[in-house]
């Protein structure tokens, strides 16, 4: 893998895009390439393989496709590009954000995910896709089934690598592309290069140049941390007093499961009108429409699980709530950074349970940053206070000062 060094372009008459192109990215209200545009936009267009690693919210779906739409040849009714996505979310966002770049020309997209309608999907791919997006398991399917043809791929793009691995994709993908044309030209995209990300680049990609846009340490500068220390059964409560104090514009509050999602949508909607949930067991069209009024602003608190933790683009979210810590540190990461996108300023807080200090001290050991406590009158945590031979014996972390009396109070 060759490293590149990332050059700003302030236009994006500056990146060889066609005419038409240019008027649906001006009708689309982008005025200057992103970092990762202006990088990964020159090199795709040159022909090259390219691994781009960069944060949600960075602008990276239009990096990959701008310069597979300015290549597509319209008259050929076959599919020239394939999108590979973790989450059916993901997927209906990439299709959603291509259908907009593609006007004014004759390109055809088509998302390609589980929960709909197979005749739907194959009347569409009937009539000809330019470009399919789709998450690994529902394309595999197709390809079994022969409705979706591979012979005329020209382009393929791996969109949260790191995701799509983590959660067990990677013999579907390698299946996917051992029966892509080898004279592709492969995009991968990833937050993180991990081993199992570059062992896949290796195997399956020539020659790639390496953009790295992300920042160094994995703090985000835009987005105003806290923690307030809680005892679960206060949760609610203390819930109901930070968007009392806060007053969000729109919020997703995280949790760590399917059941306590449900729980905390039953008794937030009696304290709150625009409340919604989402989670994985959830029929696909319902989710669709949650989304929906979700960007359109007609929800304003989101209850969710993982399951939009990652790849959801609404910009109008202020708020972060992480109601339940999750138990990976990357996943609070990629929670916090559905806020504070393309430079706007957020606010996340985190409500942290007496026993869950160490959680804590991995994100931030993981972001390289303290994370400021919070407080609000009356909900202090109550811990016993612990025998002398046990404080002795509790580990201290040597890595920030407070995190040495976090342990100390049971946090």
């Amino acid at each position: 893998m060759s490293a590149l060094m990332v050059e700003s372009a302030s236009r994006f008459q500056d990146l060889a895009l066609n005419p038409t192109l240019l008027a649906a990215v001006d009708s689309a209200g982008y005025v200057t390439p992103t970092p990762i545009q202006a990088a990964l936009i020159p090199q795709a267009i040159d022909g090259r393989d390219v691994i781009g690693q960069a944060q949600t919210g960075t602008g990276k779906t239009a990096a990959f496709a701008l310069p597979i739409l300015n290549a597509i040849q319209e008259d050929l009714a076959q599919t020239q590009a394939l999108i590979l996505a973790p989450t059916r979310e993901l997927v209906a966002q990439i299709a959603s954000e291509i259908e907009k770049l593609a006007r004014g020309s004759g390109v055809r997209c088509m998302a390609i995910y589980g929960g709909q309608r197979y005749k739907a999907q194959f009347n569409a791919l009937r009539e000809g896709c330019h470009i399919v997006i789709g998450t690994p398991g529902r394309l595999l399917d197709h390809l079994g089934r022969g409705s979706l043809k591979l012979d005329g791929i020209r382009f393929v793009v791996l969109d949260e690598a790191d995701r799509m691995l983590d959660i067990g994709f990677r013999p579907d993908i390698e299946r996917i592309l051992r029966r892509c044309p080898r004279e592709r030209q492969t995009l991968l995209l990833s937050a993180t290069l991990s081993d199992p990300v570059q062992r896949l680049a290796r195997r399956y990609m020539r020659d790639p140049v390496m953009i790295d846009v992300s920042p160094k340490n994995k703090s985000v500068d835009s987005i105003r941390q806290s923690y307030i220390s809680v005892d679960e059964d206060r949760k609610h409560d203390l819930l109901l007093k930070v968007i009392e104090r806060e007053k969000p514009r729109q919020c997703i509050i995280f949790c760590q499961t399917k059941r306590g999602s449900d729980e905390l949508y039953r008794n937030l909607k009696e304290a709150h009108q625009r409340v919604a949930v989402i989670h994985g067991d959830l029929p696909q069209n319902q989710r669709e429409r949650i989304m929906e009024k979700f960007r359109s602003g007609r929800i304003t608190f989101l209850v969710a699980t993982d399951v939009v933790g990652r790849g959801i683009d609404v910009t109008g979210i202020s708020h972060i709530i992480n109601y339940d810590l999750p138990e990976d540190p990357e996943n609070y990461v990629h929670r916090i950074g559905r806020t504070g996108r393309m430079g706007a300023n957020g606010v996340a807080i985190a409500f942290a349970r007496p026993d869950e200090g160490k959680k804590l001290t991995a994100i931030e050991l993981l972001m390289n940053c303290l994370i400021q406590e919070d407080h609000i009158e009356g909900f202090e945590a109550f811990t016993p206070k612990p025998e002398p031979e046990a404080a002795e014996t509790k580990p201290v972390v040597p890595v920030f000062g407070r995190r040495v009396k976090r342990y100390r109070r049971g946090l």
